[in-house]
């Protein structure tokens, strides 16, 4: 097989190289991130605070819908890191056609239940009437390009699979650059970057065979994966239910904070992706001391981080709106997060090592956690502490799914 100019995660010294494929993918989440921080402050700028209500009312939709499939794209990634791994070049381009057709099921089934679904969700949610018609126009135009999102996650997971974290970085930007057709441009320069540069990944007639096994694995690493990222949303989804209820005023202020927030964790984020490539493929390897000393390393990064952003986060944040009111309840939402975000970066370094290594279920459980606990906070806390109860309703419950992950991780 020819092998592409990439890094190489599997020998050589684990930090540079982490640091080093992790550039580009922090490159290519600030560029998604400054698309959707655009959106909030151009909304909240001149369309106003009804319109930035109806965008936040969303958010939790938002995320379940585009987790399930960067994570069905993440996970079916792992099968295929792991087979580049150990060099299985023959179930590598079977599970690259495999990865294809789950792929386009997996996006007609969404849609489908998109039509059917979105506007009774709004509704059950506690959406106030004056924004809930904006909010299914903004969400639904959303779902019904699902498929495009599909598509470039798969390929970009790809290319990311095989230690190539730059190409998807320079078609993201290109694709940012023509805006109009975004991730369908991205998408489809990710194909043809493959077709030209990475052929082994094509698939031919002869791998589109049925190998129960192999959809077995796909099937299971992928949806678990989306299932965890879903199961994780549709806490927030219930949250946000409680969030509606605390007016429109509340709705911006916390949709406000989480594009900062999300923002300011984007290395974070990076260094947990990365260890999922990092993991499968040494774990395909049979490099598990490596896996180990890759594990530590990227927690400390993660920690490093989120201390510094902690201390540096700024207590005011440009949002789109002059609101005092809103501006001070955003500031109070990071000012406390912030505090918990080197236990978040724990939590996302374990979860997606687990997953790299094959440990489908543990992570799984650690997003049951955070789904019982956000119920738990709707029913129980929230009624009783408002908007403060939202800010801890995560930073608190982070601290049990993290301490889970953590015995988990030295048990295996």
């Amino acid at each position: 097989m020819k092998r592409i100019q990439r890094v190489d995660l599997i020998d050589g010294p684990i930090l540079p190289t982490l640091l080093s494929f992790a550039f580009p993918i922090l490159l290519s989440n600030i560029f998604q991130q400054l698309y959707n921080t655009s959106d909030v402050m151009i909304v909240g700028r001149f369309l106003g605070q009804k319109s930035l209500a109806a965008v936040g009312a969303t958010s939790a939709i938002f995320d379940l819908i585009v987790g399930f499939a960067v994570g069905v794209g993440n996970g079916m990634g792992i099968i295929i890191a792991r087979n580049y791994g150990a060099k299985n070049d023959d179930q590598l381009r079977k599970s690259v056609a495999a990865t294809a057709v789950i792929g386009g099921i997996l996006s007609l089934f969404v849609i489908s239940i998109g039509v059917v679904g979105l506007y009774p969700l709004l509704q059950f949610l506690g959406t106030p009437p004056a924004i809930i018609a904006q909010s299914y126009l903004y969400i639904s135009t959303i779902v019904n390009g699902v498929a495009v999102t599909f598509a470039y996650n798969l390929c970009a997971g790809l290319l990311r699979a095989v230690g190539d974290s730059l190409a998807a970085l320079y078609f993201l930007i290109i694709a940012a650059v023509l805006n109009i057709i975004a991730q369908s441009f991205s998408a489809l320069l990710c194909f043809f970057y493959i077709r030209k540069k990475v052929p082994f990944l094509l698939p031919n007639r002869n791998d589109f065979v049925w190998d129960q096994r192999l959809y077995q694995d796909l099937i299971s690493q992928g949806l678990t994966m989306g299932l965890m990222s879903s199961i994780v949303s549709i806490g927030t989804v219930i949250l946000q239910s409680a969030i509606n209820k605390l007016g429109m005023t509340i709705i911006s202020a916390q949709i406000s904070a989480r594009r900062i927030m999300s923002f300011a964790l984007l290395p974070m984020a990076a260094i947990s992706t990365s260890m999922t490539t990092f993991t499968s493929q040494n774990f395909g390897a049979k490099r598990f001391r490596r896996i180990q000393k890759g594990v530590k390393q990227a927690c400390l990064l993660s920690f490093v981080w989120s201390i510094i952003v902690a201390i540096l986060l700024l207590t005011n944040l440009i949002s789109g709106s002059s609101d005092p009111n809103l501006i001070a309840n955003a500031s109070l939402y990071l000012q406390i997060s912030s505090c918990f975000y080197p236990v978040l970066g724990c939590l996302l370094i374990l979860g997606n090592s687990l997953q790299g290594i094959g440990r489908k279920l543990t992570p799984l459980i650690s997003s049951f956690i955070e789904l019982t606990g956000k119920i738990l906070f709707v029913l129980f806390i929230i009624p009783h502490t408002g908007f403060i109860g939202v800010i801890l309703s995560e930073p608190l419950i982070w601290v049990p799914m993290t301490l889970q992950l953590w015995f988990t991780y030295h048990k295996a």
